[in-house]
């Protein structure tokens, strides 16, 4: 198959399963793993004073997310990117896998049972609105 598998990532449990499951497809069919996680507001605050100051935003926040998991999760002979992505999780999702012409999205099937299953989930949205195949990956226990 080759071609990029995209996994959508925060700091859950959930979202770990997600991403092992995403990381054995990709070895399995030879593909590139790209992690992302989503940040939904560009906030920005500094702290400390004079010469020492640091810098924290929701984007910077999101791609420390990605990579840290994107770290590790590598194993020999797989490619991992990652990268952090404004918009909602679903949206940021679907926008990335297209940029990068995504064979497919991993995400993981929390909130698609019960009142979640009827209000929607990342999950449902992204399986409605992809234009790549979607991969559903159990994740229920993981959190």
């Amino acid at each position: 198959m080759s071609g990029i598998i995209v996994v959508g990532v925060d700091t859950s449990g959930t979202a770990r399963k997600a991403a092992e499951t995403a990381r054995d497809l990709a070895v399995a069919l030879g593909a590139t793993l790209h992690v992302v996680s989503a940040f939904d507001t560009d906030r920005t605050e500094v702290y400390g004073s004079g010469s020492d100051k640091w810098i924290v935003s929701d984007a910077g926040e999101a791609e420390k997310v990605a990579r840290d998991i994107a770290a590790s999760l590598a194993v020999a002979g797989l490619a991992v990117t990652y990268s952090s992505a404004r918009g909602k999780p679903a949206d940021a999702l679907i926008r990335e896998a297209e940029r990068l012409e995504a064979r497919m999205i991993v995400v993981g099937n929390r909130r698609m049972h019960g009142l979640g299953r009827v209000l929607g989930s990342i999950a449902n949205s992204v399986a409605h609105n992809a234009s790549c195949d979607v991969y559903i990956a159990n994740t229920y226990g993981a959190d």
